[in-house]
């Protein structure tokens, strides 16, 4: 299916978010996600299904000021 993640175009197989992370490299990382503008919390993360055309966020948290 395709996907835009970070407004980018991405072709992926992975059935839900927390798949798509792990595919992405970023399993284990500390990110905050949304999907198609809506918050998704980490414990949903398994649970929240893809479908095409979704439209992903992946932020990093960053310090600083």
């Amino acid at each position: 299916m395709k996907i835009i993640v970070n407004g980018e175009a991405v072709e992926t197989g992975s059935p839900n978010l927390a798949d798509l992370l792990a595919e992405l490299g970023k399993g284990d990382a500390k990110v905050a996600t949304s999907l198609n503008e809506a918050f998704v919390p980490k414990a949903l993360r398994e649970t929240q299904a893809l479908t095409d055309g979704d439209r992903i966020e992946i932020v990093a948290p960053r310090q600083g000021g």
